[in-house]
């Protein structure tokens, strides 16, 4: 909205009338406006929780830190959602398919997340909404931004290509093509030449066209995977007070300047990565996205005021995939959100071990993060003990964002190093 009302003062003489040109001020102005909305109107938020006796329902889990939360005001992600949301509304361009897109999928996933902490509070149970249901509705916004850049004129692709000296066998530049093409391509870690493309994988069907939607359809599946997966593993991780928060707005912060490079030629060239056209809107997004998570964390942080339920977390998630997969780097996240994707690991080998050896465990509990909340040798059939001696909240988060850090810092490297 401010966007469009600066847009149309650009032929005037009002001094700051083309500052939103520039996409570092209105990211910049994007995170301070959800910073402050977060906390500021995030209180009130807190208190109409308590008012409506919205608190969140603790399993006997056996640990003390866990029981002392019970009752705590849940659904705190509807902070985290209009916080994003107001600040994209007023300094987003609208007409970009990037933030078009990015804005549904954030409406999309909160109202999964706001449905399953509904049917939670109503009935007074953990259970929530069913597991199927939530996999249809992520599967749901997965195809959605599938099938939006499959079909979109406006999301191509400028792919690099490396000029190597034929005596040295340095790459002397990185050239762009003419034009921008529309192809099932990411970015890959390691390698050289380090654009994938999806059609690789189908070039056994022969026929030009058949090979591309081999293509395409690889993609489809592939999105669908890491939203849903992504998405789910944010949902586990959300069991320490500002865990989830803070290790999501490093990823954001990540993410959003791998857009910033993949926006701007420059910079692309530099990294010898794909230049895409348009995408610098999502650098917006994502300081909205991160401005909210810190200002959340202010409430969130130990000992947690509210929590954002799976209201919060379930949106997080997806939205950090969904994010990915428009920059053509979902194939970074195994790395970058590797602690998610343990956590949905641990809980399955968990289940799956213990229906097989009939009660046996490997972890102490799951998910993995209250393995170490657990005394080691306590009765606990579990293959792996250590810690012996419980870890306290405060740390096992404070380790988890350490870990985060190095984990944001390495899926750089790897765009240089191949």
């Amino acid at each position: 909205m401010l966007y469009s009302l600066f847009q149309a003062l650009q032929g005037t003489n009002i001094p700051g009338a083309r500052l939103m040109e520039y996409i570092t001020f209105r990211s910049g102005a994007a995170f301070v406006l959800a910073l402050l909305f977060a906390i500021i109107i995030g209180r009130r938020i807190i208190d109409r929780l308590q008012l409506h006796q919205v608190g969140e329902i603790i399993r006997n889990l056996g640990l003390a830190d866990q029981e002392q939360k019970k009752g705590t005001p849940t659904m705190g992600g509807i902070i985290i959602i209009l916080a994003i949301l107001i600040p994209c509304l007023l300094l987003g361009n609208l007409c970009n398919i990037y933030m078009i897109l990015m804005l549904v999928a954030t409406v999309w996933l909160g109202s999964i997340g706001f449905l399953d902490d509904y049917r939670k509070l109503k009935y007074r149970n953990k259970e929530g909404l069913k597991g199927k249901y939530k996999i249809v509705g992520q599967v749901g916004i997965a195809l959605i931004v599938a099938c939006t850049m499959y079909w979109s004129p406006d999301i191509v692709t400028v792919e690099n290509t490396e000029i190597v000296n034929a005596e040295t066998r340095q790459v002397e530049r990185v050239e762009y093509a003419d034009n921008a093409h529309k192809q099932p391509v990411t970015t890959i870690p390691f390698i050289k030449n380090n654009n994938l493309d999806y059609s690789w994988f189908t070039e056994w069907l022969k026929e030009d066209n058949a090979v591309t939607a081999g293509g395409w359809v690889v993609f489809f599946l592939i999105t669908i995977f890491f939203v849903t997966a992504t998405s789910n593993g944010a949902n586990l991780n959300d069991g320490l007070d500002g865990m989830t928060s803070g290790l999501s707005a490093i990823i954001g912060v990540s993410l959003a300047v791998m857009a910033y490079l993949g926006s701007n030629i420059v910079y692309s060239e530099y990294l010898n990565i794909m230049y895409i056209p348009g995408s610098e809107e999502l650098v917006v997004y994502m300081a909205a996205f991160v401005g909210a998570l810190v200002g959340f964390l202010w409430y969130n942080a130990n000992p947690a005021q509210v929590f954002m339920g799976d209201t919060g977390s379930l949106t997080v998630g997806g939205i950090i995939a969904v994010f990915a997969v428009l920059v053509h780097k979902e194939l970074l996240l195994p790395l970058l959100c590797a602690l998610f994707y343990i956590e949905d690991l641990s809980v399955i080998m968990q289940v799956a071990f213990y229906k097989f050896t009939g009660g046996n465990r490997i972890f102490k509990m799951t998910p993995i993060h209250h393995h170490f909340q657990k005394p080691g040798n306590a009765g606990i059939k579990a293959l792996i003990q250590v810690p012996l001696a419980p870890m306290k909240e405060q740390k096992i988060v404070v380790r988890f964002w350490i870990v985060g850090i190095i984990l944001a810092v390495a899926t750089f490297v790897t765009l240089k190093i191949r």
